[in-house]
């Protein structure tokens, strides 16, 4: 199996289970509470951090779906897709590393990755073969 599909995969299936590892926790059980008095607004306010963890979570999965769709991107071109780059992605800024054959390749592959939709730059550390 092609590696960057197989890398493809994998963070799909990472990005998967990250998504669904919350959907089988069960909330606090509210049947034994009284229900005639209205709800205390203190009861119902957020945690202090929870925006900002929220927003971490929400960063992790936006730079996962990014890397995904970036290697998504290099596996569909066809002169790219038998090449081994590896993608990373940190705070929506992608980085490709690996060993390519030309400096096409290697313009190619950055621009791929400089036309994914929510890519802010491109941080290349391709090589080229000697």
């Amino acid at each position: 199996m092609n590696v960057n599909l197989r890398g493809t995969l994998l963070v799909s299936l990472l990005c998967a289970t990250a998504l669904g590892a919350g959907c089988g926790q069960r909330a606090n059980d509210t049947t034994a509470q009284r229900t005639d008095r209205p709800m205390d607004s203190t009861t119902a306010a957020p945690a202090p951090n929870a925006g900002t963890m929220t927003s971490r979570g929400a960063q992790a999965v936006d730079d996962t779906a990014l890397t995904s769709k970036v290697k998504t991107a290099l596996v569909a071109e066809p002169g790219l897709k038998s090449i081994p780059i590896d993608v990373t992605t940190k705070d929506a800024v992608v980085t490709l590393s690996g060993t390519v054959a030309s400096t096409d390749d290697k313009s190619k592959a950055v621009q791929l990755a400089q036309n994914v939709q929510g890519v802010k730059s491109v941080v290349d550390n391709l090589t080229l073969k000697s």
